[in-house]
């Protein structure tokens, strides 16, 4: 028997509105890091028990807090008679998918390789350029997965750099001594928990002076949030992977797209390079409603435009909340900021008593992790209540700050 689109909803008991918050699963990563941080403490519950009519607001996990654009949930919704059939059988194919990345990006399908999200490309990554006497470059801090993944599950050496002290930008200058012999390098750029980003030329400079150094390195430049930075001295780093054997630009449909439940990611490189990356591929990675929503996303550019229009509005207006009580941010670049609240109590304390009062702002990440808290920005309604709680926690500094790198 057959189900329309609009039967299938009524079946979950939802509207449409509510499908693309349904659609982009919002909320699992920030239980997942509740279940932790509580687990860690001796805690059995993942969430808090609020005051009766108190909604959680669930700002930790770099989320779109509108999920999917009116194309994708529409692609999606198109899809549920075609369930039945594999990615490389349905309409559009997964190969349409990687043929428009390609277009869009003055590059062929053998430039492009797809995955779950972007984490199967950052893990896949790692296994083909690292060994036991390749080791892994990072700043510190920034995303943990490859990190993390190079040390508990490969057993291999990470190296890191600290951030610069002043403006929290990743320092590529600390990075460099230590890319001799190493198999990989990565940058999140902008970088996550800082925000900060380098820009289009710090980038390519860094490039050239790691494959001068140590020609086997490989380079994974990550660029989940790359939609949502406005300063104009950033740009994509595809033009310089596309041209340089070894350096690979992993994206996600996860954050400006509003997809983190639909899974999709795509790495742009060399041919050589990702068929390398392509090598690890799980079979069948991606699904069906993924690249549909996927092709119909990349088609709707001016959806991103607007929704990166409306990110800088909310991160403005959050920035200025803090620095109007004198607490120092970084300059960010992306769907989150990252706030200097030690001044009056650690980033634990903080965390803890926002969400008691329903507010889940992120998690640790060290080595800044005593006084420095992530902040994911919700929609203005979400940020303008979050704003009273953080207010009714924090106490006003004692001197006023415009913000670090600003």
């Amino acid at each position: 028997m057959s189900v329309s689109r609009r039967g299938f909803l009524q079946g979950l008991g939802v509207d449409r509105t509510h499908a693309a918050a349904f659609m982009a699963a919002r909320g699992h990563e920030e239980l997942v890091a509740e279940a932790m941080q509580q687990g860690r403490q001796g805690g059995a519950r993942m969430r808090p028990n609020l005051p009766p009519g108190v909604e959680a607001i669930r700002i930790s996990s770099n989320e779109n807090p509108l999920g999917p654009g009116k194309a994708a949930i529409d692609a999606i919704l198109g899809k549920f008679p075609e369930a039945n059939r594999y990615p490389f059988n349905s309409t559009p194919l997964d190969a349409d998918l990687e043929i428009l990345i390609a277009k869009l990006n003055t590059a062929k399908r053998e430039n492009v390789v797809l995955g779950v999200g972007s984490q199967e490309l950052l893990k896949n990554a790692a296994r083909v350029f690292m060994s036991p006497t390749r080791h892994l470059v990072i700043p510190s801090p920034t995303y943990g997965d490859p990190a993390g993944f190079a040390q508990n599950a490969l057993h291999y050496t990470v190296k890191s750099a600290p951030v610069n002290d002043k403006t929290l930008k990743t320092d590529l200058s600390a990075l460099l001594p230590l890319v001799k012999g190493a198999g990989l390098v990565y940058l999140c750029n902008p970088n996550n928990p800082t925000g900060t980003i380098n820009t289009a030329q710090e980038i390519k400079d860094f490039v050239a002076e790691v494959k001068k150094s140590s020609p086997t390195t490989a380079i994974l430049l990550d660029e989940a949030y790359c939609d949502y930075a406005s300063d104009p001295s950033f740009a994509t780093a595809i033009p310089t992977a596309l041209a340089t054997p070894g350096v690979i630009v992993a994206r996600t449909m996860s954050k400006a797209y509003g997809m983190a439940g639909v899974r999709i990611g795509y790495a742009v490189g060399d041919a050589a390079t990702i068929k390398k990356m392509a090598a690890y591929r799980m079979p069948y990675n991606v699904n069906t409603f993924g690249v549909a929503a996927a092709v119909a996303s990349l088609k709707d550019p001016q959806h991103i435009k607007d929704e990166s229009a409306r990110n800088k509005t909310v991160r403005d207006f959050t920035t200025k909340f803090f620095a109007d009580l004198g607490y120092t941010s970084t300059d960010s670049q992306t769907n989150f900021i990252f706030t200097d609240i030690g001044k009056t109590m650690t980033a634990a304390q903080f965390r803890d008593a926002c969400a008691a009062k329903g507010v889940m702002v992120g998690r640790d990440f060290p080595p800044l992790e005593k006084q420095w808290a992530r902040i994911s920005l919700g929609t203005m309604e979400e940020m303008q209540k979050a704003t009273d709680v953080f207010r009714s926690v924090l106490k006003p500094a004692t001197t006023t700050s415009s913000g670090k790198g600003q």
